[in-house]
């Protein structure tokens, strides 16, 4: 049962919840932790309204979940470095994330989840989408399944960071690394199982996965992309209008998400923290 001062209030069938009735610049007592974790588990991401949050108060939320990531490609704020200030200016014609992933899964031991803040949107635009791979998984075949079960694909910054990568582009007010050929490539499962709920849910995203271990990138170009397609189905989504003061907490082992990019001329600040997790399998 959840802790008498939190509701959740669910966003779509599939995926999202929000909490209602928790200050988050305060510490949580255990019961409402415990009523937050849930929540989690459950809806794989979920949103908080009307937060007031210093960079202090934020990374002490995000260290209640876990160790804390401090991004390879993408300088911090020089006093938090553990905190990204993701800002597009109105100069700026790309958005950073402006395209389905899973963040960080570039990495040997990819990250537990993302809280990301609002500071700055605009009035109208800026909604972010969010995608249930757990629920993607299950609308597959048991052919599908079967063949899929034994696979494990490339994942790699190479072309999201390399010279014309989304996530590389020149931004008024953020500094991201262009990375070269000698950037790292890493095997993960296609079917990943979550380590705390144990259910299997489809590991691959378009900005991350290169190819399957073993296949050449040909081979495996007509297989991701059914399963891109597949894991970004409407049935499996939901999408989240910002605020001033909204936080938004996903699980990155089991949700794709995507910052919609409609809002030229207009300023969007948010700052994010990343939760370190261990390895797929």
């Amino acid at each position: 049962m959840p802790a008498p001062s939190v509701t959740v209030r669910p966003l779509s069938p599939v995926i999202g919840a929000e909490i209602i009735g928790v200050d988050l610049s305060k510490p949580m007592s255990n019961e409402v932790f415990d009523a937050v974790h849930r929540a989690f588990l459950k809806h794989h991401v979920i949103f908080f309204r009307d937060q007031i949050l210093t960079p202090d108060d934020q990374i002490a939320l995000g260290r209640r979940f876990g160790s804390l990531n401090i991004h390879p490609y993408v300088r911090g704020m020089s006093s938090h470095p553990e905190i990204l200030e993701i800002i597009k200016e109105p100069s700026d014609r790309i958005n950073f994330g402006g395209g389905w992933h899973s963040d960080m899964s570039f990495l040997e031991t990819p990250v537990l989840g993302s809280m990301l803040y609002a500071v700055e949107v605009p009035d109208v635009g800026g909604d972010t989408l969010f995608a249930n791979q757990h629920a993607a998984y299950d609308s597959l075949s048991d052919g599908l399944k079967s063949a899929l079960g034994g696979l494990k694909a490339i994942h790699s910054a190479a072309e999201e960071y390399g010279l014309k990568g989304p996530s590389a582009q020149k931004r008024a007010s953020m500094e991201s690394e262009v990375v070269g050929d000698d950037v790292p490539e890493y095997e993960h499962p296609v079917v990943r199982t979550h380590p705390e709920t144990g259910r299997k849910g489809l590991y691959v995203n378009p900005a991350f996965t290169l190819r399957f271990a073993g296949w050449s990138r040909a081979e495996s170009r007509p297989l991701l992309n059914h399963l891109f397609e597949v894991s970004k189905r409407e049935a499996f989504t939901c999408r989240f209008r910002w605020s001033p003061g909204a936080l938004a907490f996903w699980d990155n082992r089991c949700v794709w998400h995507y910052a919609l990019n409609d809002y030229h001329g207009e300023r969007r600040h948010m700052r994010r923290v990343t939760i370190n997790g261990d390895r797929p399998h």
